[in-house]
């Protein structure tokens, strides 16, 4: 089923990198179902550049939330209300973006029932997490759209990025010979695998080929410490930006990620994927979505888990067993032959 008449649409995400990368399969299936629509897209600064350039978002409206984080709102949702909306869509949870929703100019604002200005949507969907249908969060997105068609296979329903080739050139030099990504870094300490862990598994890895790091410029130390005295390896981080990232992924003979943006950086661009859950269980919903993906986790072997919805700075209990407990060769053994 696809509505027919065009529209102006607004869909707001101002959650973290993850979601806003998962949103873009939003944007196209919105798209798709509103043909001839122009989208407007509200993020926070810092995720633009994920959005930013994608053929089915025709404006990215950027909040910065350094800097008079209120007073910035403010001043976007005034000139947000200049424009006559026909739809808005909100895919975050929280105050701030329920609050653009409930003040733009729209006959129809659809969002999450969980969201705290939720009594101001038109329509409201529950979120649930873990989710008791087994679904992932692109699936969860798309009961927003009415109408729209929500099939069990999630792996349908890969995100995307606004890649060019300026992109591929940039890791051009990289890809002269078989190689892994690791991405070992999260905002969140129970959410990354443990550095001996890492360590361990690129002592393997680079027997087999090269293997780069990758990751932001803060997370440099934290993969030269990994990396300290082994040959055929490369640290990457602070060197490339999100979108290179992406294109140095889609060759690899196989990516490792934590349960955070990497993951699904890797999922847009059909990368091989090995996923390492700890504190966080993929029954919340953000496991990978490329075709050729696993998932590693300790299963159900620790009462402890899940420990929260994004981690902690430390484990809560001292021993990090969601880490400790998985096995290297476990890891190794999704490289296949």
């Amino acid at each position: 089923m696809t509505a027919t008449s065009s529209k102006t649409i607004l869909i707001i995400q101002t959650a973290f990198i993850g979601d806003t990368i998962l949103a873009s399969q939003f944007a196209r299936a919105v798209s798709e179902f509103y043909p001839n629509s122009k989208i407007h897209f509200f993020l926070r600064k810092g995720n633009e550049s994920v959005i930013e350039g994608l053929p089915t978002v025709e404006k990215t409206w950027v909040w910065d939330k350094q800097g008079g984080k209120t007073r910035n709102l403010l001043r976007l949702i005034g000139e947000l209300r200049k424009i006559d909306f026909d739809l808005v869509f909100n895919l975050h949870r929280h105050f701030n973006s329920g609050l653009v929703t409930a003040l733009v100019r729209a006959p129809e604002k659809i969002g999450f029932a969980q969201n705290p200005m939720a009594l101001f949507f038109s329509r409201r969907i529950n979120h649930q997490i873990p989710d008791p249908r087994g679904w992932h969060e692109v699936q969860r997105n798309l009961e927003l759209i009415p109408g729209h068609p929500v099939v069990d296979n999630s792996k349908n329903y890969r995100p995307e990025l606004p890649l060019k080739a300026k992109h591929f050139e940039k890791v051009a030099p990289y890809k002269t010979e078989p190689y892994f990504v690791i991405a070992p870094a999260s905002v969140w300490f129970t959410k990354a695998w443990s550095e001996g862990k890492y360590r361990e598994l690129t002592q393997e890895l680079a027997k087999l080929a090269k293997v780069y790091f990758i990751g932001a410029a803060a997370d440099r130390d934290l993969c030269d410490r990994i990396r300290a005295q082994l040959p055929n390896t490369e640290n990457l981080c602070g060197a490339l930006n999100l979108l290179d990232s992406a294109a140095l992924m889609k060759d690899a003979r196989r990516v490792f990620v934590n349960d955070s943006a990497p993951l699904h950086l890797a999922s847009c661009v059909n990368a091989k994927t090995t996923a390492i859950f700890c504190s966080t269980i993929p029954g919340f919903g953000y496991t990978p979505l490329a075709e050729d993906s696993v998932v590693i986790d300790v299963g159900d072997s620790l009462n402890c888990r899940p420990c929260g919805l994004h981690g902690h700075k430390s484990c809560p209990l001292g021993h990090f067993k969601c880490s400790e407990e998985i096995a290297i060769k476990r890891v190794l053994a999704t490289i296949g032959p």
